[in-house]
């Protein structure tokens, strides 16, 4: 190899030593070296056919749950007293639930640190069911039982929400969140709205709410008919704050292969 070849080859091994080496090279701001910025992570893609599992329980612990979660309730809907009058209530689910008059079941069980960090507790998901509620009435109201062991830690209503989908602890602070979504069909159009919430102290404090983050028509197979869907990503969690959460929408025709496309940032309108 003559000189001017080895010259060239040596020129080219330079280049790319150089050219590997930006690679591991971090950019450094304000005299301090800062890592890339990394893509937000997904929390929950609506766009996703769920699949309901919830978990099993077993009769002697739907009974001992509900004795200890409602003063007196009904086995069985047949049971309801079809009288029952609650006109001069102005809330008629509470007045089912205060005669009584009430069928609940479990709908959903988890386990997890939700009240208080390094408890141990399991938490159920109750349809009350009181007798006569309606479709207006999303059939009932929804609530949330705690247990650390056999004491009962927290009861709270949880306006409507009947799924849970999942649980997080995103702030790293050892008390788990949950994200629960809440549905409703009318007239083929599929609407479900979600939030993340958690019991601290015992109490529901609503972290988020995402409002609607499905809209599907397409059972209604009116003209211009589409399914609307939400992502929510989070930035980078970073203990013990709260990582910044981001909805982006997308929509897509009633195909049975979905297309998505994006449409808009923030609560879907």
């Amino acid at each position: 190899m003559n000189n001017t070849s080895r010259n060239e080859c040596l020129r080219i091994l330079a280049l790319l030593v150089l050219f590997c080496s930006s690679l591991f090279i971090q950019p450094v701001i304000g005299g301090q070296i800062t890592s890339p910025k990394k893509p937000n992570q997904v929390l929950f893609d609506f766009r996703l056919n769920q699949t309901s599992n919830p978990s099993r329980i077993p009769l002697s612990t739907q009974r001992r749950v509900l004795g200890r979660v409602f003063r007196r309730y009904l086995s069985d809907e047949s049971k309801c007293n079809p009288q029952l009058e609650t006109g001069s209530v102005s809330d008629p689910l509470k007045g089912a639930r205060d005669a009584g008059q009430i069928v609940p079941s479990i709908l959903d069980v988890a386990t997890g640190s939700f009240t208080a960090t390094g408890r141990t507790e399991t938490l159920y998901l109750i349809s009350v069911s009181e007798c006569n509620a309606s479709h207006a009435d999303n059939f009932g109201t929804k609530r949330v039982a705690i247990f650390a062991g056999e004491q009962l830690i927290a009861n709270v209503d949880v306006d409507f929400k009947s799924a849970i989908v999942r649980k997080t602890d995103l702030n790293g602070d050892g008390v788990d969140e949950l994200l629960m979504t809440a549905g409703d069909i009318h007239q083929g159009i599929l609407t479900e709205v979600a939030a993340l919430i958690e019991f601290r102290g015992a109490r529901l404090h609503v972290i988020e709410d995402f409002g609607v983050v499905t809209e599907d028509s397409c059972a209604s197979e009116m003209p211009g008919s589409s399914a609307k869907a939400s992502v929510v990503s989070m930035s980078e969690v970073m203990p013990p704050t709260m990582p910044k959460l981001r909805i982006q929408n997308y929509e897509a025709s009633c195909r049975k292969t979905k297309r998505w496309r994006f449409i808009s940032n923030g609560k879907m309108q």
